[in-house]
């Protein structure tokens, strides 16, 4: 087994047809059916099931083809990383984060790093929370900021800062914030929030708001984008609930502060423990700095 092997039963457990598969490797077809042939011999399992038209991976063959990626892939930035280095290249970290990270503390931490490490350059990547989970897993970026992620196994993590969600508004709303009581006030309003795919812990955060209310939101729109959330709004398209740093310095919406409602947005730093060796100064300083 070596790392073309790997790389052709990948292909070919995308394509699930030998002759594309062939094509796309740049290998004969006999000789990539041996190769997958010795590849399920040296494992000692099945990986695909064949007949004269299809071709179908086995259980063992879908839980290899997972486990086959994330080696290429951890294969493949080695590679990038090496030569890097080799280039005389100071390195660099890649972090994704959310709409409201970025309007908080992250412009904040990221002139703080480039303070204490200068010669590492730093990649942003705005992504939602479901996109993080697969981003670190696939190491296309060594850390993570989420609002109210849902932590699974295998991630590392540490809580940085809460802070209060708010509902978002068009400017000639009549509802204000003296004459807000509670969540309920607008029930018969249309909501646009993000789907639950995208980040499943924070919806449930938003929605049970709602349920604590005594009602279910009518949702018009949906969309994981605060950006594309807040824009909707100031069109009239509907209200919206974001955490209050996404907000607080928009100029063509209003919005109102939930004090009083014990749900917070929750940033929180995620990583994998096999990247940390890639990171560890970064690390410590981010600890020190939030040592909680």
């Amino acid at each position: 087994m070596d790392i073309i092997v790997l790389r052709n039963f990948v292909t070919l457990a995308e394509t699930l047809n030998f002759t594309r598969s062939s094509n796309k490797s740049f290998i004969a077809q006999p000789a990539l059916s041996r190769q997958i042939k010795n590849l399920e011999e040296e494992i000692g399992g099945q990986l695909f099931i064949r007949n004269k038209r299809n071709v179908e991976l086995t259980l063992a063959g879908k839980y290899f083809k997972e486990e086959a990626e994330q080696m290429l892939s951890q294969f493949d930035y080695a590679v990038k990383r090496t030569a890097s280095l080799h280039r005389g290249e100071a390195g660099e970290i890649r972090i994704g984060y959310t709409h409201s990270v970025m309007q908080s503390f992250l412009p904040g931490l990221i002139r703080h790093i480039s303070d204490v490490f200068p010669e590492i350059k730093i990649i942003l990547l705005e992504f939602n929370n479901a996109r993080q989970y697969e981003a670190l897993k696939k190491r296309d970026i060594d850390i993570g900021f989420s609002t109210n992620p849902e932590i699974t196994e295998g991630f590392r993590s540490k809580l940085l800062a809460k802070e209060n969600f708010a509902v978002v508004l068009p400017k000639n709303h009549p509802m204000k914030a003296k004459s807000f009581k509670d969540l309920s006030d607008l029930k018969n309003e249309k909501f646009i929030l993000a789907p639950k795919a995208e980040g499943p812990m924070y919806v449930a955060t938003i929605e049970s708001m709602f349920v604590d209310a005594g009602f279910l939101p009518t949702i018009v729109h949906e969309t994981p984008f605060a950006s594309t959330s807040i824009r909707l709004v100031e069109m009239g398209l509907g209200l919206t609930i974001e955490p209050l740093s996404s907000v607080r310095n928009q100029q063509n919406i209003d919005y109102i502060e939930l004090k009083d409602i014990n749900r917070k947005a929750e940033i929180v730093m995620l990583w994998l423990p096999s990247a940390e060796d890639h990171f560890s100064g970064l690390l410590k300083l981010i600890k020190e700095e939030w040592p909680t």
